[in-house]
């Protein structure tokens, strides 16, 4: 059975679109938190738990490349993966496909750092190597 941990199904609402009725670029920023939020999820690693231990994950760049565009009805999926990981640093790659045509319509990458409630960076692997071991695996299954 394949692993669906990594993909997150999210229909476009009427809002969320321009003038032209094509989604706002702005909007692709939040797609990708939530399907984040939604991966670490299902990885058993939601933001709830990580800030109960005391750790949080700021976003320290976000790079995005729009093939296409969707607009208000369309359902878009988003695929995760690690692509790079440190103990200290994280970067996630994104693949943003249109669910009904199966076009490619945006590739991105956020990048990441481990930090306490001071916002003091930590390395994953001392700190809570029950995290780092599985963010250590992700980044073995894409290599």
């Amino acid at each position: 059975m394949k692993d669906l941990s990594n993909i997150f199904e999210r229909k476009i609402n009427y809002y969320e679109t321009d003038r032209m009725g094509v989604v706002h670029h702005s909007n692709y920023i939040r797609y990708l938190e939530e399907g984040r939020c939604y991966w670490l999820e299902k990885l058993e690693m939601p933001f709830e738990l990580m800030e109960e231990k005391g750790i949080t994950i700021p976003v320290l760049g976000v790079s995005c490349n729009y093939k296409r565009h969707v607009t208000f009805g369309d359902i878009i999926v988003i695929e995760m993966f690690a692509k790079e990981y440190s103990g200290v640093r994280l970067t996630v790659g994104y693949n943003v496909t249109n669910k009904v045509t199966g076009e490619l319509v945006m590739t991105a990458e956020t990048k990441h750092c481990f930090t306490n409630r001071d916002l003091k960076p930590i390395n994953l692997k001392k700190y809570a190597p029950e995290f780092s071991d599985k963010f250590q695996r992700l980044l073995e299954k894409c290599l």
